[in-house]
């Protein structure tokens, strides 16, 4: 069929059969939102669970676009497919995103095993778009086993990643003890694994003292799965088998305590609630419109009525 055709239904058929247009184009309604994308979600749903999802996080300059190129070759030896999600941060003139993870990824771009998808994060302060959750599900639903989540670094507000990936990728650069621990709360809350990354760089052996002190200070139970520290140096590719290895074994352990289905259950929760508290937002957007929307304004600013009341009267609407 046509891959400009809005068919949600058409277009998941044909993105299950392999139809990469189309699967581009139900990321492109995933994107836009409204009820184009809720379609995609209740088709989407009822066929998820095979796939798994690794988040890549860090500070911005930890090279983690060029860590995860490494990544897919690795993976892609194996001869193993992958999926990416690279969340851009969003153009100021368009809200699309400005593309630069798919740049730096750009010798995957002919491979049929490997497929990569820019979000924008179109101004979310997690550093994650708000569709990012019903693309991964997309993903997972037509096939995908295993996709990665590059993030695009904000600092530690980043860890909204935790509410996307089955397992957790923090990339630190040498040299970069002293941030870890002013940070190491936020840090230790979501990784599963540590990257230092450009290895090649002096400092290597301290910021990796700096980590494991952290842990050494963690209050780990015997059965708790203590996270692994692999270095790399993404521009050549080494340590990146070590990375998918630690990568396996979380995933292994995960699987076997339970833990990965108590995170992927608080996932569904979390995004229910988010949900909701979406579709309050843009009614309440809407409400705050209008004639009588202007004239509780003007009795607010005139002290005739206080902001609460005020507030009270044109939510009445809606609860």
């Amino acid at each position: 069929m046509n891959a400009r055709s809005t068919d949600a239904t058409e277009l998941f058929k044909d993105a299950c059969a392999g139809d990469r247009a189309a699967l581009a184009r139900l990321l492109s309604l995933i994107e836009r939102g409204g009820d184009d994308a809720r379609s995609v979600g209740r088709l989407v749903y009822p066929k998820i669970g095979k796939g798994y999802v690794v988040g890549l996080t860090g500070a911005p300059g930890a090279g983690k676009s060029t860590l995860t190129s490494a990544l897919i070759s690795h993976v892609r030896s194996l001869k193993q497919e992958v999926s990416v999600l690279a969340i851009d941060p969003s153009s100021p003139f368009t809200g699309g995103a400005i593309l630069g993870d798919r740049v730096r990824m750009q010798s995957h771009a002919t491979d049929p095993g490997v497929f990569i998808r820019s979000m924008a994060t179109r101004g979310h302060l997690g550093g994650l778009s708000l569709a990012t959750s019903e693309a991964v599900r997309l993903l997972d639903a037509v096939g995908s086993p295993c996709t990665l989540v590059e993030t695009v670094g904000v600092g530690q507000v980043e860890v909204e990643i935790a509410r996307n990936a089955d397992t957790i990728v923090v990339v630190v650069n040498p040299g970069w003890g002293d941030s870890v621990q002013a940070n190491k709360a936020g840090l230790l809350e979501i990784a599963d694994i540590f990257v230092i990354n450009k290895a090649d760089r002096p400092g290597v052996d301290q910021t990796r003292r700096d980590l494991e002190q952290m842990l050494e200070l963690s209050d780990f139970t015997s059965t708790a799965w203590r996270p692994m520290i692999v270095t790399t140096v993404g521009t050549t590719g080494q340590g990146a088998d070590s990375l998918w290895d630690a990568i396996n074994q979380h995933r292994a352990h995960a699987t076997a305590d339970g833990s990965l289905a108590t995170r992927r259950e608080q996932r569904l929760r979390n995004e229910l609630r988010a949900i909701i508290e979406r579709r309050l937002e843009h009614r309440a957007r809407e409400i705050c419109t209008g004639d009588r929307w202007e004239a509780i304004q003007n009795e607010m600013l005139s002290h005739s009525r206080d902001p609460w009341s005020a507030a009270d009267e044109m939510l009445a609407g809606i609860l």
